[in-house]
């Protein structure tokens, strides 16, 4: 029952949080005048990656779940995570 508690609460933190982030990336990215019907789904894919990283490293620790497996991703892979993340943000204007 843990086990599904945990995945209901990731999937809404992914949809809410994802959904709000993309929608104020994309009002940015309008607003600057990027074509987000053509570029908007990589500031989508940059959130993922960020929201992917701050589950791993914070909010599984808070969580329902107390099974094996729960430890931090390793520095370099939230350093690359987060460097892509931010690369893949600042694409679309470019582009």
């Amino acid at each position: 029952m843990k086990v599904l508690l945990e995945l209901m609460r990731i999937i809404l933190i992914f949809g809410i949080a994802g959904t709000f982030f993309s929608v104020m990336v994309n009002g940015i990215y309008s607003n600057i005048g990027v074509d987000t019907e053509q570029f908007g789904w990589i500031g989508s894919v940059a959130i993922l990656l960020l929201l992917f990283v701050w589950y791993r490293n914070k909010l599984q620790f808070s969580g329902w779940y107390a099974g094996k497996g729960k430890e931090k991703l390793p520095k370099t892979a939230t350093r690359v995570l987060i460097i892509c993340s931010l690369l893949l943000l600042c694409a679309p204007p470019i582009l």
